[in-house]
């Protein structure tokens, strides 16, 4: 699954460490997640996505957001 996790958490200012503190899993999961190895439970996601400041949407789903837009936008 792509994410947008890793260029979030940089934006922010963010290391990888607390960010895995914040969301309270470890680092290595953390990378993981960042790279699309592992595919975080509905819990963990919404733990990384509050510790980041905005939606699970946002940073998991964007590929959907975007086709959403997109869809609409042909439709006006």
């Amino acid at each position: 699954m792509s994410n947008l996790v890793r260029e979030t958490r940089i934006s922010k200012g963010i290391t990888q460490t607390k960010l895995a503190e914040m969301a309270n899993i470890s680092r290595p999961y953390l990378s993981d997640i960042e790279k699309g190895d592992s595919n975080p439970s509905a819990q963990i996601a919404i733990s990384i996505a509050r510790s980041l400041d905005t939606t699970v949407e946002n940073i998991f789903l964007s590929d959907l957001s975007y086709m959403n837009n997109k869809k609409k936008e042909a439709s006006k």
